[in-house]
């Protein structure tokens, strides 16, 4: 076949296939349009339907508002009603109200002209009577008060008497039973303590480790504590002497700790004197605690029972002023839980009724004064201090517990064996030298040693020089000699000591 030919029967297949996908793209058109037009009817069916059933659902809603609506408007309207009503009663009441007090000040102003008249007639009556009797309102009481006094005196004068004596007598035998029951309830010993203390030693050589080499071991340690060391012959024992009970304890100490460090040198000394003053400040604080936990009373500062524990290092007449004060506490709480009074405010007194003891070798002024200032200075009830100011009667007796607490004192310082008036004497005596001493410008410490026969006395290096050591012992001597009473002589020795302290870093 000539390439003509092929070319026309290729030209004539492309052609025909050209054709018949044409029609059957044509005949796929026709088809998706007919399948278009389906469901744009179907669609529009469906939305036809669904506005009905909108339409349908909005008019139900509109119903059953509109039927709320016409319900509250009804409920509305009956709540007006009711509160017109209610209007209408209160209205009703007021009318009332402004009726009765109309009423009420009618009848007031009627009854206020009533009291006027009636008061003229008894004013009226009274002048008739004193006109009828020749006698005024006020002699017509006065005669008749004479003329019962004159008829009854002698039956009101024995009524009296015996009234007086039945309540004497029954006073007499109520304190009896109570302070009876008291001192039964509250059995204590009580020994008067004594100027010395024993300190026990683990071998006789250590006698002369304390005294020293030239005593200067012992004249330290004498120094710091302010007590008399007494080395004798009495085995494997010193013997430390001072009124002071505080210092012979801080010194016993001080003492028992040098022992059981073996070192015993003045700067060792110096060392465990300040290691047994810091035990003893604790120490006390602690005793005072111990001592109001012991009487029930709380609520103390911590400052007045530091003072309460330094009680437990004085004495008076020999009694240990803790001792007694404690003893005091549960005396006075059982007299006055018999009493019916206040409990607490007589213990506090009681026990609180010697502070100033704790502190009136430092401080002017008489014990119980000192007392009262240092309970005000922290902040103490004022029944308190009114239960304990008047132990010695230097304030009146303000309230009933203060009575309590005098008969407590005298009835603990009246037990046997209690006190010792000698031993007070001397104490006494002992600070009056220490006070004379003290009252020196310049003057460190003073201790009276040797049982008042001698005075040391340590000064201010700076502020007296050796010349004025000289100066300072002869007027010492002097005002003891003017301000103390005592038998013998007194030696006082005047220590002007310096001592210059570096360190190498």
């Amino acid at each position: 076949m000539d390439p003509i030919t092929i070319a026309v029967v290729a030209v004539l297949g492309l052609a025909a296939g050209y054709i018949a996908r044409a029609t059957a793209a044509k005949r796929l058109q026709n088809s998706l349009e007919k399948k278009a037009e389906a469901e744009l009817e179907e669609a529009k069916v469906k939305a036809k339907e669904v506005v009905v059933a909108a339409k349908d659902e909005a008019a139900t809603i509109v119903a059953e508002a509109q039927k709320e609506e016409r319900e509250r408007k009804q409920d509305l309207r009956q709540l007006e009603d009711r509160l017109a009503k209610k209007e209408d009663g209160l209205d009703a009441r007021a009318r009332d109200l402004d009726k009765t007090v109309a009423n009420l000040e009618s009848k007031e102003n009627v009854i206020k002209e009533r009291a006027v008249q009636v008061e003229e007639l008894h004013e009226k009556t009274v002048k008739e009577l004193e006109r009828v009797a020749a006698l005024t309102r006020d002699e017509a009481k006065k005669a008749i008060f004479e003329e019962l006094q004159t008829s009854y005196r002698g039956e009101l004068a024995d009524a009296m008497a015996k009234l007086e004596r039945e309540r004497e007598e029954n006073i007499e035998a109520k304190s009896l039973e109570v302070l009876t029951t008291a001192i039964q309830r509250y059995a204590r010993n009580g020994i008067a303590d004594i100027t010395t203390s024993v300190v026990n030693l683990p071998d006789e050589e250590i006698k002369a480790k304390i005294i020293g080499r030239e005593g200067r071991n012992i004249r330290t340690f004498e120094r710091l504590t302010g007590v008399e060391v007494i080395i004798d012959e009495s085995p494997e024992s010193v013997l430390l002497s001072s009124f002071d009970p505080m210092r012979r304890e801080l010194a016993k100490m001080a003492l028992e700790k040098l022992l059981k460090d073996g070192r015993i040198q003045p700067a060792k000394i110096e060392e465990k004197v300040e290691e047994a003053r810091q035990e003893l400040e604790a120490r006390v604080q602690k005793i005072g605690e111990e001592a109001a936990y012991e009487v029930g009373v709380t609520g103390l500062p911590k400052e007045i029972l530091y003072l309460v524990g330094r009680l437990n290092f004085r004495t008076s007449y020999g009694q240990n002023v803790l001792t007694h004060s404690i003893e005091m506490a549960h005396i006075a709480g059982m007299i006055a839980t018999e009493l019916h009074l206040n409990v607490d405010v007589t213990k506090k007194g009681a026990l609180l009724h010697d502070i100033g003891k704790a502190v009136d070798h430092e401080v002017e002024g008489t014990h119980v004064e000192i007392g009262r200032k240092l309970l005000k200075k922290y902040g103490i009830d004022e029944a308190v201090i009114h239960a304990m100011e008047s132990h010695h009667e230097e304030y009146p007796y303000a309230t009933p517990e203060a009575y309590i607490v005098t008969a407590a004192d005298a009835i603990s310082a009246a037990r046997p064996g209690a006190r010792r008036d000698t031993l007070e004497k001397y104490v006494k005596r002992l600070e009056d030298i220490e006070k004379a001493v003290n009252s020196f410008e310049g003057v460190k410490q003073s201790y009276a040693v040797s049982a008042g026969r001698e005075v040391r006395v340590f000064v201010v290096p700076e502020k007296i020089d050796d010349f004025g050591a000289l100066e300072l012992a002869k007027k010492i001597a002097q005002k003891i000699q003017t301000d103390v009473q005592y038998p013998g002589e007194i030696k006082v020795t005047v220590i002007r000591e310096v001592k210059a302290v570096e360190y190498a870093r």
